[in-house]
Parts: structure tokens; C-alpha cells; sequence
């Protein structure tokens, strides 16, 4: 078939269908209020209105939409966030929840913004097709482990603050002192100052003990806060996803953050491609005319995109098949970071097999028969 036909036959399977008297949903979801319209199959505004955020306004929220006729479908801004609890309640009670995007800035700056507005295009980008995707559950292990994650990378941040004030402190503590620490390795410092015992504050030198023992325990109470976080995410990562954990250099920070970016459910990824172009693995064409080429790919999960770049470091260094084909791209020119965006592609695909054992099967749309092309397309497809 040519790429005319496929084309033609693909925009036709991605217009979803919509019984007679179905409706469609948007919401634009806040912290404290939602905004919901709900628009007919040909894209009508039909109502809108605004309810709180607790379960009795997510009760007259979907009352609002069914009352209107019967809902297919509701599109919901923002799922990972304020719109999580929404798309949760909606889904234990059977109503059909597609994550939609911000509305195209274009758009916006044509009709303007507002509340009610993006409400609308959330209906609108269901009806078109354009919004498709499952929203993720967050109600299994993976949320569990997203759960520490956050506490985690917190504590991390903090660690390595009070650190570098630490060794500042060191450095310009005054001079009976500062030769004492300053020879000091890190771990070394942080046992020491966490000794340190100044009494009264009554010289720069006992203020500046304080201040380091202050801040050396304060590291300890976060090390200690960080292994229990690390010990807890091991133990769910490891019961929900062992195999992924056996892959050579996967740990449980970077599974933790491969699981988090594909979610509870991840059978709302069709395909390891569209795992690869959610971490940012996947190539992106930029050929025009005579170049065919491909860009690196700038969006995605960046903390997930970072977790396949160190899975592939660890695997350049210690994982022999990988160092053979590092030998061999390198000897056809291609330079260390191409090869590591390959390998991180490839990585990816591993991962997805991983994470999604039996993933959902496609085949069904190839079971929709072609439709006729005119005779103007068909000459064109033969040109």
C-alpha cells in the first residue's frame, strides 16, 4: 500500500466513533474547583459549570455530564495532579477517563484563556481524537514507590546542602580550628563535627562548632532517613517487579523511575515505542527534502530519560555485549554520545518488556477494511 493510502486509512482509524446521543466530557481541574463542560459528537458546547474539589462536588460533576445524555467518554487536564483524585473516582465507577494536554497555545491565543475555555478544548481534543491516552491508575505499588521517590529526592537535595555548608564552614572556620577539619575527608568531617561540643557561644570559634555540629547531624539524621527510604523502595520494587530489577545495571532508583514514568498500568502503552518516546529515547525525523536525518528527542520524562542514561553507563563499563557494540560503532565513526542514545534506545525496549510482559495487541485495527480511495487519490498514490 502506498504512503498516500496509509495515511488516509490511518486518519481514519484514529476518528473514534460516537453512538447517537453520546456526550463528551472536559474538565479543567484546580486545587480547590473544577470546571467541567460537556459537548455533543460534532464538538457542541452543550454546558458547562464549576464544583468543588471534594467527593460531593465529584458526585454533581458527574451528574452534570450524564444529565446531557450518555457519556462515552471524559477528558481530564492535568491527571498527575490536581486532576488524579477526579480521574480515579470516575474510573472505579465505569466512566471512560482520557488524559488530555494543555490546549495548544495557538488556540489560545486565538479564542484566549480561561477556565471554561480549556474545559471546552478538553472536550473537544476527545471528540477529535487528538486526546487518547489512559490516564496512569496511582493506585499500586508504582504509586507507592513514586510516593518515596519524592520524600527521597528531597532528602537528597537537603543532604548535599548541608554538606556543602559543612566543608564551607571548615574552610573558613577560624584558624585553630580550621587546622583541625580541614584535612578531613567528608565522612570523616561529619563524624568529627558531629562530636564538636562549643558550651557557651562565646567566640567565633565555639560558634562555628555549633553551627557544624548542627549541620554534620542533621546529615546523619538524613543518611539514616535516606537508607530507610531506599530499604522500603527495594522491598516494593522487588515484590512487584523482580525481573526488572535482575537486568544488569538496574538498581532501585533508576526501576523507580522507569516504573513511575509508565505508571500502575502500564498496558496504556501500546507499543515500546511509545515507552521509548515517554523517556525521551526515541529519534525524532527531521529530513527534508534530499537529508534524511533524525534529532535528538527533548521531550519525555527527564528523570526517567536520565535513569536509561545510567543503566547504559553501568553496562558500558561492566556488561560485555554492550562493550562490543560500543567497539564496533565506534570503529564506524559514530561518536560516544550517539552510540549512548543508541544504547539508550535499545535500553528502553528491554525495559518496556520488562515492565509490560504481554502487551496489549494492535492487530484489531488492521481488521478494519481500507477505505476506497477516489480516483484523484489513486493517481496520486501511483505518481
Amino acid at each position: 500500500m502506498s504512503r498516500l493510502a496509509e495515511r488516509h486509512v490511518r486518519d481514519h482509524l484514529e476518528r473514534p466513533e460516537w453512538p447517537p446521543g453520546a456526550v463528551i466530557g472536559g474538565v479543567d481541574t484546580h486545587k480547590h474547583i473544577h470546571v467541567a463542560a460537556v459537548c455533543d459528537p460534532l464538538g457542541r458546547v452543550l454546558a458547562s459549570d464549576t464544583f468543588p474539589t471534594t467527593t460531593a462536588g465529584f458526585k454533581s460533576l458527574l451528574r452534570f455530564l450524564r444529565s446531557h445524555g450518555e457519556l462515552a467518554a471524559v477528558g481530564i487536564e492535568g491527571t498527575g495532579c490536581w486532576g488524579g483524585g477526579l480521574s480515579r473516582w470516575l474510573a472505579t465507577r465505569d466512566v471512560h477517563v482520557v488524559e488530555v494536554d494543555r490546549p495548544n497555545r495557538q488556540a489560545r491565543r486565538r479564542r484566549g484563556k480561561s477556565d471554561t475555555i480549556d474545559a471546552e478544548e478538553a472536550a473537544r481534543a476527545v471528540v477529535a481524537g487528538r486526546a487518547r491516552t489512559v490516564p496512569k491508575t496511582g493506585t499500586g505499588p508504582v504509586e507507592m514507590a513514586r510516593q518515596l521517590r519524592v520524600a527521597r529526592r528531597s532528602a537528597i537535595k537537603q543532604r548535599t546542602q548541608a554538606l556543602l555548608q559543612l566543608q564551607a564552614l571548615a574552610d573558613t572556620a577560624p584558624d585553630e580550628l580550621r587546622d583541625t577539619v580541614k584535612k578531613l575527608r567528608y565522612a570523616q568531617l561529619i563524624a568529627t563535627a558531629a562530636r564538636f561540643r562549643p558550651g557557651e557561644l562565646t567566640s567565633p570559634s565555639a560558634a562555628a562548632k555549633y553551627a557544624m555540629s548542627a549541620l554534620a547531624r542533621r546529615i546523619q539524621h538524613l543518611d539514616a532517613e535516606i537508607e530507610g527510604l531506599d530499604t522500603h523502595l527495594k522491598t516494593i520494587l522487588t515484590a512487584a517487579h523482580p525481573g526488572l530489577l535482575a537486568a544488569h545495571g538496574v538498581g532501585p532508583d533508576t526501576a523507580g523511575a522507569l516504573l513511575v514514568a509508565a505508571g500502575d498500568n502500564p498496558e496504556r502503552l501500546a507499543t515500546e515505542q511509545a515507552f521509548a518516546a515517554l523517556c525521551g529515547a526515541s529519534p525524532v525525523q527531521a529530513s527534508s527534502g534530499n537529508t534524511h536525518r533524525h534529532r535528538l528527542n527533548r521531550g519525555g520524562d527527564r528523570q526517567a530519560n536520565s535513569a536509561l542514561w545510567r543503566i547504559v553507563l553501568v553496562r558500558m563499563r561492566s556488561h560485555q555485549p554492550t562493550r562490543d557494540y560500543v567497539t564496533r560503532r565506534t570503529a564506524e565513526g559514530l561518536a560516544k554520545r550517539d552510540i549512548m542514545r543508541c544504547l539508550k534506545r535499545y535500553v528502553a525496549r528491554e525495559i518496556y518488556h520488562h515492565i509490560n510482559p504481554t502487551p496489549p495487541a494492535v492487530a484489531h485495527l488492521q481488521l478494519v477494511p481500507p477505505i476506497p480511495m477516489t480516483t484523484g487519490e489513486a493517481a496520486l498514490s501511483t505518481a
